[in-house]
């Protein structure tokens, strides 16, 4: 005898709920599902943020320093 490659899934009534039998349950799961959905875009979004910030400040900060270095080395230059 050949065993089937898939194997179905047969629902159990006794273990299983009917949504259309509590449609307040289901609204508040869907409900509940959508919030979590959101505070996972919002956390993602905020990390970008924080991330972008963060680059921009790296990247002001090394600007900085090359015009602190050129100008130091523009002072030794003219004291030599």
């Amino acid at each position: 005898m050949e065993i089937p490659s898939v194997i179905l899934r047969v629902p159990n009534p006794a273990t299983e709920t009917n949504l259309t039998k509590r449609p307040d349950e289901a609204r508040a799961r869907a409900e509940a599902n959508f919030k979590k959905e959101e505070r996972a875009k919002d956390g993602a979004k905020a990390m970008m943020e924080y991330l972008n910030n963060a680059r921009l400040v790296r990247e002001r900060t090394e600007r900085l320093r090359a015009l602190r270095l050129a100008k130091e080395a523009a002072e030794r230059k003219a004291g030599a």
